[in-house]
């Protein structure tokens, strides 16, 4: 009877604790190119979501000329209070305006929550 369960004990196969770290290591690697991967997907989101944010903004200014004929002053208090009621739902803190020389400039805030300096569109 014991000749019987030491030979069934020597037929069994398994992982030796070798295959098993290699493994583990194969997958660390595949999970660290992942992560490094996705990391550009979200900065582009970012971007695309300034630009959105910065073409929202001149739509507006241009609605607003073209109903009073004038540009809203600047500043983003005197811009928000001047667009917010009828041509924005609400100012994005990722947009500055400015008017300089009759001509305004939309553009990305500096040390806004996405950081939208430098965006052009």
């Amino acid at each position: 009877m014991l000749a019987q369960i030491r030979k069934a004990r020597q037929e069994e196969s398994g992982f030796t604790l070798i295959e098993l770290l290699i493994v583990i290591v194969i997958l660390g690697v595949l999970a660290g190119i992942v992560v490094f991967a996705v990391g550009g997907i979200t900065d582009t989101g970012d971007t695309a979501a300034c630009k959105a944010d910065i073409k929202t903004v001149t739509t507006a200014v241009e609605a607003f000329r073209a109903q009073s004929g004038a540009y809203p002053a600047t500043g983003d208090v005197a811009a928000e209070a001047a667009l917010v009621p009828k041509f924005l739902n609400s100012y994005p803190d990722t947009v500055t305006y400015s008017l300089a020389a009759g001509d305004p400039d939309v553009a990305g805030a500096a040390g806004a929550v996405n950081d939208c300096t430098g965006i052009t569109i």
